[in-house]
């Protein structure tokens, strides 16, 4: 008898301490959609996110599960060597190759790799390395972060730094040059980027509201590689998010695109 509580008691600190290493996360949602002229509409989304870690190796998995069959949306794992940090990719994403105006792929594109970063003695600099030969080099020096992509498809440079009050990005990809800006004007949240796309939030009797300007996508012709993309206007949104002491959060959106009114009921754990 002794013998049996001595093992059940060792299983139960076996299995504790399995338990403590897995972390289980998720978001559920259901949304009522008028569509404005158009016909309405009721969606639902939910996602599971299971993360296992085992001393320094992490490895996280996702699932869509709103559907008979529920799929896969990610599988990662990471591991570090010494200064050496080792990243799979596992999950072969199934992309939507329609020719339906928004820019898909016309053919599916391999998701999977591994990339392997080297955490190099130059200076506050990170230098790293993946599988397609990419080489990024990483640092931050009196508060400016800046990072520097050498690849075939045409480097990227990002810089991003918080002065006087205002968080600035400004990122060179192929000689092409966007930027976005955030800052907090008497309580109101902005952001401004280069597409002219601006976004305000602000606390309004408990509730926050969110107005946005969305701005206009230019239409752009098939390449190779992609079908084309439609030309679409500008339009802005309004939107009122509630939390509530249940642990949900409600939401009312309403979107001059179409002049449809969304009413969405979340929770997030």
């Amino acid at each position: 008898m002794k013998k049996l509580i001595a093992l059940f008691a060792v299983t139960t600190m076996a299995s504790t301490s399995a338990i403590a290493a897995v972390a289980l996360s998720g978001a559920a949602s259901v949304s009522y959609d008028d569509n404005g002229s158009a016909a309405s509409a009721t969606t639902y989304d939910a996602d599971i996110t299971l993360v296992g870690t085992a001393g320094g190796t992490t490895f996280t998995y996702s699932m869509d599960v709103d559907s008979a069959a529920p799929a896969t949306t990610a599988a990662d794992m990471a591991t570090t060597i010494g200064p050496v940090t080792i990243a799979a990719d596992m999950h072969q994403v199934n992309e939507d190759n329609n020719d339906d105006g928004d820019g898909d792929s016309i053919l599916d594109t391999d998701d999977t790799g591994v990339t392997i970063s080297l955490d190099a003695p130059i200076g506050d600099a990170t230098v790293g390395l993946d599988n397609s030969g990419n080489v990024t080099v990483s640092g931050t020096w009196s508060g400016v972060t800046v990072t520097h992509v050498n690849k075939n498809g045409g480097d990227t440079s990002t810089v991003a730094a918080a002065i006087a009050g205002m968080d600035i990005s400004v990122t060179n990809k192929a000689g092409a040059t966007t930027w976005s800006l955030g800052t907090t004007v008497s309580g109101v949240d902005l952001t401004l980027n280069s597409d002219q796309a601006i976004t305000a939030a602000f606390g309004l009797t408990g509730n926050t509201m969110t107005v946005s300007h969305i701005a206009a996508v230019a239409s752009a012709a098939e390449t190779a590689t992609t079908y084309s993309v439609s030309a679409v206007k500008a339009y802005s949104t309004v939107a009122i998010s509630r939390d509530l002491t249940s642990g949900a959060a409600l939401s009312a959106t309403y979107s001059s695109a179409d002049d449809s009114l969304t009413l969405k009921a979340s929770v997030a754990f």
